[in-house]
């Protein structure tokens, strides 16, 4: 009995009817979540917005409950599986001042759009398989700051303590420059003092910026790429499958 129910429930969340109905309750939820951001709102509604929150919370309590029975304990195989169960106990939690921090956390629910959609869920796939190309660049850039920081700090620490003060104040500042953010202000102001810092800054944006920064780009690209490259080309697939029937159908005409 318990098999049968869980390959009903299998077919039930798998339909197109369901996934919508859960996709426009993740939606709604998102714009009742932004409507209590508004006091006026809260003030006018805050009671009506509040009860549907708690019924679409019930609702999503409930699909949990039916993807557990219709998976079992593969379902605590799906790493999205998982994270739409943490995404939902999160909100859960009684809306008291030790669990504010948490309570608040109930925007959250709105990233299970990227867990409905196949396309999101590769998105995600990709940068997670990302990551050891991206910490082991994070660590080079690392002691380019440090050792940029350094430099700068015994260069313009005494001229410019504001920035270059210490090493943190250095990495800082050097971050910021990285980002091209305001670098020009602050370079200019340098060169008031040190007319040849340029040569300095200059260096430091070509190395980080335009050389380091576009390796993080090209991990998170050939990531996607070897991604995509593992997912079974449906397209493919089907053609066979229609060519294997067409043939069917041709040979058993001959036949006869």
């Amino acid at each position: 009995m318990f098999a049968s129910l869980s390959l009903h429930f299998q077919k039930v969340i798998s339909t197109k009817i369901w996934v919508t109905f859960i996709t426009s309750l993740i939606i709604t939820n998102t714009i009742v979540l932004g409507m209590e951001t508004y006091p006026a709102v809260m003030a006018r509604h805050g009671t009506l917005l509040t009860r549907i929150d708690q019924t679409i919370l019930v609702v999503f309590v409930i699909e949990i409950l039916i993807r557990f029975v219709a998976y079992r304990a593969n379902f605590f195989k799906d790493p999205w599986s998982l994270f739409d169960l943490f995404v939902v106990s999160i909100s859960l939690f009684p809306a008291q001042d030790a669990f504010s921090a948490l309570r608040s956390a109930r925007a959250l629910r709105a990233l299970r759009l990227i867990s409905t959609f196949p396309k999101l869920r590769k998105v995600i796939e990709g940068l997670v398989m990302a990551i050891p190309g991206i910490c082991a660049i994070a660590g080079v850039m690392a002691v380019i700051m440090c050792v940029f920081g350094l430099i700068a700090s015994k260069l313009y620490g005494p001229y410019y303590p504001e920035w270059f003060g210490n090493l943190h104040l250095s990495i800082f500042s050097l971050f910021q420059i990285m980002t091209l953010e305001g670098w020009p202000d602050i370079v200019r102001t340098v060169m008031a003092q040190k007319p040849f810092s340029w040569v300095f800054f200059v260096t430091y944006i070509l190395i980080a910026t335009f050389s380091v920064l576009n390796l993080f780009i090209a991990v998170v690209v050939d990531a996607m790429q070897r991604n995509h490259q593992e997912e079974p080309d449906t397209n493919l697939q089907h053609q066979e499958n229609i060519e294997k029937k067409l043939d069917a159908i041709f040979n058993a005409i001959t036949k006869k």
